[in-house]
């Protein structure tokens, strides 16, 4: 075969491919090139999903007759005044975006710089470019294109139905407007108008949480948190959802360098790292965070469609995330995201008319209800308090606050216990409404915390078990722990062989109490089964100790008195990342008192 240069169009096509693999990909390209032309405002405008019309038109600088014809050629760009790749600090640097698009399509870009008399527009049609003419339009850029990919029809089987293919432009289009919210953006698909973002004033802080509701919904400002870090001059700063504000995938984490959107797995692996003690594995952490380094410590020419970074030093990058991510979701204590759609089903509630007679007495009439006198509290036993309620009421002392403690505890953040209900939840009154409390979940938490701060002091302490429990399960299963025991006994769990088939457990971790030792060996057998054998347990230490935490909870159906519940709140309120259990799931929920008040009608 003999060795030739291609053509240039056919260069183009090539380049188009690895540049333009949707009608996304062109939006993407020609709205950063509207950013570094400094737009204040970008409209976007697709017909049939961008196949056959993307219009981008924004206010920026705009370009001159002869600027104009040098953008349409291969590797002509502004953004590299100094020729150094080190260095970058626009969005766009290769110059490869116009003239791939006008390789497979029609292209039109009208122009005018700012205080020119004369705006000038050129046509590209499958990559044969035509000369600048006068045209009439106001300072900016428009670039039309029409007919994408009708110079390359084999590209064009692949693309998705319309309104597929315009959800995708659409999540490029709020990607970059998170990260630039001085900048207005616009999408429509001529019949509509799709999205609306004004730009934002205020601080940057502000502009950015602004911008961030207006993308993410209006629950996603209470459901976050702020995040500020400093380290050897990488800056990270943006917001992260609260654990029990989550989703099933990770598509609502928005990850930024240097202002431009990325998806990275180095980013992306430090967010789950974050997050591991406090999600569940099959849900997804809500995070907008912005990473801010020196442009030499990044190379951000590593991806044909700049999606991808490399860093300089990966491990400073990934520990300044993970810390800063941990010590935000700790200083959030038992703060929870509200849950969605409850007030809402609640407000469509209808109270069926209920008929009470009139007559008083026998077993058939009305009755007041029930109202618990103190008595009731004073036989309630504390004898049965949870392990680890340090600051429960002295044994055999009844729970009866007086009205200076009562009236104090109404100010606490979870407010003061009135009752359980269905020997689960514990209801509580605070200073604006009414908290419900799942005590199971809760108190999982709180064990599980007090594991990992007894492991980072020296080790979880042990108590020995007055009769040995016998554990039978399968022979596997047992060959999966015992060749583990020495690990187990490092984290408070001692099981020996109790012939085929059975494992006898002496000694479990003193934190856990009275725990399900039956289900907590046979659970940490399946987890095993599903880790493998090489894995240490050191490496999965969260799920050992979220695991012996579940099994040692208070259970759902268990009765606590007065100052159990209020225990149980007062430690809520001061350990870290209380709001969820171990799963993700929430330990709370809260009902203002304006929002009981709507449901009926008093508001």
């Amino acid at each position: 075969m003999t060795i030739r240069l291609l053509p240039s169009n056919l260069v183009n096509q090539i380049a188009a491919g690895e540049v333009i693999e949707r009608p996304a990909s062109a939006v993407k390209e020609l709205v950063e090139n509207a950013i570094d032309a400094g737009a204040s405002r970008v409209d976007v405008v697709l017909a049939e999903g961008g196949q056959a019309l993307i219009s981008v038109t924004d206010d920026g600088s705009g370009m001159a007759a002869d600027e104009l014809s040098l953008a349409l050629e291969r590797h002509a760009t502004s953004k590299l005044p100094e020729d150094d790749l080190a260095h970058i600090r626009h969005m766009g640097f290769r110059g490869e975006a116009l003239p791939s698009i006008g390789s497979v399509s029609r292209l039109r870009m009208t122009s005018r710089p700012k205080g020119a008399d004369t705006a000038w527009t050129v046509l590209v049609e499958g990559g044969l470019k035509g000369q600048p003419e006068p045209a009439a339009h106001p300072a900016g850029t428009r670039v039309e294109v029409r007919d994408l990919f009708f110079a390359t029809p084999a590209r064009l089987k692949f693309l998705k139905h319309p309104r597929t293919e315009l959800i995708h432009a659409r999540e490029v289009l709020e990607r970059l407007a998170m990260a630039h919210p001085r900048v207005a953006f616009t999408l429509s698909d001529e019949a509509r108008s799709i999205l609306k973002l004004p730009a934002c004033g205020g601080d940057d802080e502000t502009a950015r949480l602004e911008r961030l509701i207006a993308v993410l919904g209006r629950e996603f400002g209470p459901a976050s948190l702020e995040v500020l870090a400093d380290r050897e001059g990488v800056r990270l700063s943006g917001r992260i959802g609260l654990p029990t504000f989550n989703k099933a995938t990770s598509a609502a984490q928005y990850l930024f360098v240097n202002g431009r959107p990325v998806r990275d797995r180095l980013l992306g692996g430090a967010v789950r790292a974050a997050y591991q003690d406090v999600l569940a594995h099959d849900r997804h952490a809500v995070v907008s965070l912005f990473l801010d380094l020196p442009s030499d410590a990044v190379d951000v020419n590593v991806h044909p469609a700049k999606a991808e970074v490399r860093f300089r030093d990966q491990g400073l990058v990934r520990g300044l995330i993970v810390s800063a991510l941990k010590h935000t979701l700790a200083g959030a204590g038992h703060r929870a995201a509200a849950p969605s759609g409850n007030l809402g089903a609640l407000g469509a509630f209808h109270a069926p008319e209920i008929r009470l007679p009139m007559h008083g007495g026998g077993a058939s009439g009305w009755q007041p209800p029930f109202r618990p006198r103190q008595d009731d509290f004073d036989r309630a036993s504390l004898a049965q308090a949870p392990l680890g309620f340090s600051d429960v009421a002295p044994q055999g002392r009844p729970f009866v606050p007086d009205r200076t403690e009562e009236e104090t505890a109404v100010s606490y953040p979870l407010g003061v216990a009135r009752g359980q209900v269905h020997d689960t939840y514990i209801i509580a009154q605070t200073a604006d409404g009414l908290v419900i409390v799942d005590q199971h979940a809760a108190h999982e938490r709180l064990v599980y915390e007090r594991m990992k701060d007894a492991i980072a002091a020296g080790g979880i302490a042990r108590q020995g078990l007055l009769i040995p429990e016998v554990v039978e399960m399968e022979e596997i299963a047992c060959a999966r722990l015992l060749p583990r025991a020495s690990e187990l006994a490092a984290l408070g769990l001692v099981l020996e062989s109790f012939g085929p088939g059975a494992v006898v457990v002496r000694e479990v971790p003193a934190l856990l109490g009275d725990c399900d030792v039956q289900g907590l060996v046979r659970d940490l057998a399946d987890q095993l089964a599903e880790w493998g054998e090489a894995l240490a347990l050191q490496d999965r230490l969260a799920h050992v100790c979220g695991t012996m935490a579940c099994h040692s909870s208070v259970r759902a159906g268990r009765k606590l008195n007065g100052a159990e519940m209020n225990a149980l709140l007062r430690q809520m309120e001061a350990t870290p990342n209380s709001g969820q259990c171990n799963h993700g799931r929430p330990t709370y929920v809260e009902l203002k008192l304006a929002d009981i008040e709507k449901l009926f009608g008093r508001r």
